[in-house]
């Protein structure tokens, strides 16, 4: 049986500082995880009782062998990861400076094995018949992936879950003009949009979240959702508009919330649930992971978002 959803793009190990508040240079122990936005929602999907493949490459190393194994114990389907001889799985280090926006630096080498995908790596009916297509747009910065992910986009159809998720990570683009011209070409290929602020005005040029909202549903987007932070959600469709509220948490770390969120929102749409539903689903997903300091492991199960939920109603 084909998996409902396909995540495509990065992965690596993340490396997590144990001291708040101090850079790098002031760190003595990290904790290990496994990261990269795509890997993140995959994990998220999965975790909420849904059939998920990431389709990435890893090193032909330990860490590869790490990955791998991790995701197979979230039962991730690992079929269409494999693994480039003589190549090394990239590295990414964080640092909680502060914890809402942690300080990133990323070791992926001159070709990261994620960028070497290609159409063949996948069936071309895995990808037609799948439920939802997530695109992280930084599989559009570099390499043969780029193209791969543009031409498995062309492939689905217009009433199809296709979801770009905007996930600008400046290191990885060579200009931010190149990321808003492929920005341009995913949109144009998309169902549904995902993004905050900053990567509506790389990618559209403007970042009110309104203003974001009208120009993706313009371009032919039929759900366009706004990312607030601390304020929440915009979520929009061509005949309804919805804001969720957030719920105030003690950050330890943000870099996966908007990753579990990504999840949820794939579980509100295979579930078919209302706009303010999904919204609300996830809100919560992204508020329970920014209380932990990992990203991959810290994903919730079906039972406990919703638990989540009923205790912020």
């Amino acid at each position: 049986m084909s998996p409902r959803v396909i995540s495509v793009g990065r992965i690596s190990v993340d490396l997590y500082a144990q001291e708040a508040h101090q850079g790098f240079e002031a760190q003595q122990s990290f904790s290990k995880s496994v990261g990269g936005s795509p890997t993140n929602v995959a994990v998220a999907t999965a975790q909420l009782g849904h059939s998920v493949a990431l389709v990435t490459k890893v090193g032909d190393d330990s860490f590869g062998d790490y990955v791998l194994d991790r995701l197979s114990g979230w039962n991730v389907d690992t079929s269409f990861i494999e693994k480039v001889p003589g190549a090394q799985t990239p590295l990414a280090f964080a640092a909680l400076t502060p914890p809402e926006t942690p300080t990133v630096m990323f070791y992926r080498g001159q070709a990261a094995p994620d960028t070497q995908l290609t159409p063949d790596d996948v069936p071309r009916a895995v990808i037609e018949e799948a439920d939802i297509l997530w695109i992280s747009q930084s599989s559009l910065a570099h390499g043969s992936t780029a193209e791969a992910c543009v031409y498995w986009m062309g492939l689905r159809g217009p009433t199809q879950h296709t979801i770009l998720d905007l996930d600008y990570r400046p290191s990885l683009w060579p200009t931010e003009g190149h990321a808003r011209a492929m920005a341009e070409t995913a949109i144009a290929r998309s169902t549904v949009v995902v993004g905050n602020a900053e990567e509506c005005q790389v990618a559209l040029g403007v970042s009110e979240p309104h203003a974001a909202a009208d120009a993706l549903l313009a371009a032919g987007v039929r759900l366009a959702i706004i990312k607030l932070g601390a304020d929440g959600a915009l979520l929009a469709t061509a005949n309804e508009r919805v804001t969720v509220a957030p719920k105030p948490v003690d950050v330890v770390c943000g870099l996966g919330a908007g990753d579990a969120f990504g999840g949820a929102l794939c579980h509100g749409l295979l579930e078919e649930l209302e706009l303010a539903q999904i919204g609300e689903l996830a809100n919560a997903a992204g508020a329970l992971v920014a209380t932990q300091l990992t990203c991959a492991d810290a994903m919730p199960t079906r039972e406990q978002l919703h638990a989540e939920v009923e205790a912020m109603a």
